[in-house]
């Protein structure tokens, strides 16, 4: 079995949040590989799917961004899944906006997110790191990643989500230099700066 979650916050007031872009991911998978319902399971929202021959469980952690790897690490136990058989997708500010990266291993670089998994899991899952830019002040990326994601965005947002869905095979197979590649031919960055974009463009 693979493990793939998707982190964000739960709840309406967030769920267009640059911080839920993981959840958006998940959501636009499950879509894409025709992912059985949604339940509740390991205080996330889940479901079962299978891609490639493989078994998939997707997850939506609902305990808030800051203990995620509370439930994927229940779920992980659970199942005895390999850490490098977790995949997780989730907002990275010190990307570019559209960009994306595949990173094994590392610190947590400020996302909280990624810190409590790292806590719970080790350091050595997969991260799929979905660039949502910097406003140029550290003061204000709270209010950044919490605020919702501006209307110049949503082209490449929805081109990027696409492209995590239709590559997502070659991650499947361990292949995640292909799938960075195949997603950044798919779903190109936009051209403007992050403070653009934290502007609407």
């Amino acid at each position: 079995m693979i493990i793939i979650a998707g982190l964000g916050n739960p709840g309406a007031k967030y769920e267009k949040n640059r911080h839920n872009i993981g959840f958006m991911a998940a959501d636009e998978i499950a879509r894409r590989w025709r992912f059985g319902p949604e339940k509740a399971k390991f205080q996330s929202k889940i479901q079962d799917g299978e891609i490639e021959g493989e078994k998939v469980l997707l997850m939506k952690p609902q305990t808030f961004m800051n203990e995620s790897g509370r439930a994927i690490g229940e779920a992980a136990r659970f199942y005895k899944v390999p850490v490098d058989r977790i995949i997780i997708f989730h907002d990275e500010i010190d990307l570019a906006p559209g960009r994306f990266r595949m990173k094994k291993g590392g610190g947590a670089a400020g996302q909280n997110g990624i810190r409590s998994a790292i806590a719970h899991l080790g350091a050595d899952f997969r991260r799929a790191r979905m660039g949502v830019g910097h406003p140029g002040d550290p003061k204000l990326v709270h209010a950044h990643v919490l605020g919702d994601f501006a209307k110049a965005d949503q082209p490449w947002l929805e081109a990027m989500l696409n492209a995590c869905a239709d590559a997502l095979p070659f991650a499947i197979k361990g292949d995640d230099e292909r799938y960075q590649g195949e997603v950044m031919r798919l779903a190109p960055a936009p051209k403007f700066s992050p403070r653009q974009a934290a502007n609407g463009g």
